[in-house]
């Protein structure tokens, strides 16, 4: 998770990216399922501190929970739900993140400060390079586009 942190930001971080990173499930889940007091703690990242533990509410955990990618093009749209580990983000990507038995374990977060930063060809981009350094294990995830 550090080397992929690091080379994503190497690439994204130029073209306005302001943090990306993991988020971790805490807590036990199974088939699919998450215990109603669970929480995601912050795994490798980069290039600044970040909320941990966050709840479930926010972008990471819907995406989590809902087993899809969400790609937020303006943060406004998320409503009082919206983690905001920095006032100045204005757009967010996150990935669920699949091991081999199809149970999500956590999700990559990325984060703008310029609105629509992220797009469907970012996250194809993205879930391919998880998929091939074995961070997930399951190529198609639905996308839903908030903003």
């Amino acid at each position: 998770m550090r080397t992929i942190a690091d080379a994503l930001w190497e690439a994204l971080s130029p073209r306005g990216v302001s943090w990306i990173g993991f988020y971790e499930i805490a807590g036990k889940s199974n088939d699919h399922a998450v215990e109603p007091d669970s929480a995601m703690l912050l795994g490798p990242h980069r290039d600044k501190p970040a909320c941990s533990p966050i709840g479930m509410h926010g972008a990471c955990g819907q995406s989590f929970t809902e087993r899809t990618t969400l790609i937020v093009t303006d943060v406004a749209h998320l409503g009082e739900g919206y983690v905001a580990c920095d006032p100045r983000d204005l757009a967010e990507l996150v990935i669920p993140c699949f091991d081999e038995n199809g149970n999500a374990w956590g999700v990559l977060d990325a984060d703008s400060f310029e609105r629509g930063c992220f797009d469907e060809r970012d996250a194809g981009q993205i879930k391919a390079i998880l998929l091939t350094a074995g961070l997930s294990q399951v190529p198609h995830s639905a996308i839903r586009v908030v903003g």
